[in-house]
């Protein structure tokens, strides 16, 4: 096995997940979904263009095409959402406390351009042309939900979507559950929307005061200290390359990069 690639474990556990091999069927021959899979991981993790793939992982517009088409069909959310669920159904999707973040990307001049009055997660900021990753995780600092912005986005427009992103099946009939019991976040999301939307769906938030509003005498500073659980996270996504830096014009396509890191985290 080389480096950057699924291990025996990891590939048990997502295979199922995958459309199924087509076989018995005239032309070329399908290569493997493993051996185009760990070429993904691969990129996504050195940040080289396709045409750079080894040949390892067979011709570079067969992993390409293979990624683009999974993400057209939505195989990465549905990976992503089923190991959720797993991890829900088994007791460590920890539901207690939730942080959420967001972090800026620089956007490569490959990921410019898009045609006018196209939304692609685009803006302009200090450090230029730039995308926000906003990220919610879970009590163990692990990916539940992930939405992209223009850099120059508020991280408060994006508290909702992200509170109402990320909903797990449950073992039954009962609803997708999607809201944790308490929510921490940085004085980015200190704002009158926020604490209002948290007191009326019953959730519990710890974010501190800018030094012009009213003091939180509930604070708690010890259960905000946990915080660091996801700015380790946002670390981890940017180990990989393809993620620190965006590549994609599309934002579609970029969120599935970024989509693919979360899911080998969760492996």
């Amino acid at each position: 096995m080389n480096r950057h690639e699924l291990t025996d474990d990891q590939w048990t556990r997502i295979q199922p997940m995958l459309p199924p091999m087509r076989s018995g069927r005239p032309g070329r021959p399908y290569h493997d979904h493993r051996r185009i899979l760990n070429g993904m991981l691969w990129l996504a993790k050195t940040g080289v263009p396709w045409r750079d793939l080894p040949e390892r992982y067979g011709p570079w517009k067969t992993v390409a095409n293979r990624f683009y088409r999974w993400r057209q069909a939505g195989i990465w959310q549905r990976v992503f959402a089923a190991l959720l669920q797993a991890a829900d159904r088994s007791g460590s999707l920890d539901w207690t406390m939730h942080f959420i973040d967001s972090t800026s990307i620089s956007v490569h001049q490959h990921a410019a351009g898009a045609h006018e009055g196209q939304e692609e997660a685009v803006g302009r900021s200090r450090g230029g042309l730039t995308t926000k990753i906003h990220l919610r995780a879970d009590g163990q600092g692990r990916p539940v939900a992930l939405l992209l912005s223009a850099g120059q986005r508020h991280d408060t427009t994006m508290f909702v979507p992200l509170l109402q992103s990320g909903r797990v099946k449950r073992a039954g009939r009962g609803r997708p559950r999607s809201r944790p019991v308490r929510i921490v976040a940085d004085k980015g999301y200190t704002s009158q929307h926020v604490r209002r939307y948290c007191r009326q769906h019953g959730i519990g938030a710890t974010i501190p005061t800018r030094r012009n509003q009213r003091p939180n005498l509930q604070f708690n500073r010890v259960v905000y200290r946990e915080r660091n659980r996801v700015e380790r996270l946002v670390n981890r996504f940017k180990q990989f390359r393809r993620v620190a830096t965006r590549y994609e014009k599309r934002a579609v396509n970029y969120l599935a990069m970024v989509t693919l890191a979360a899911v080998t985290m969760w492996l």
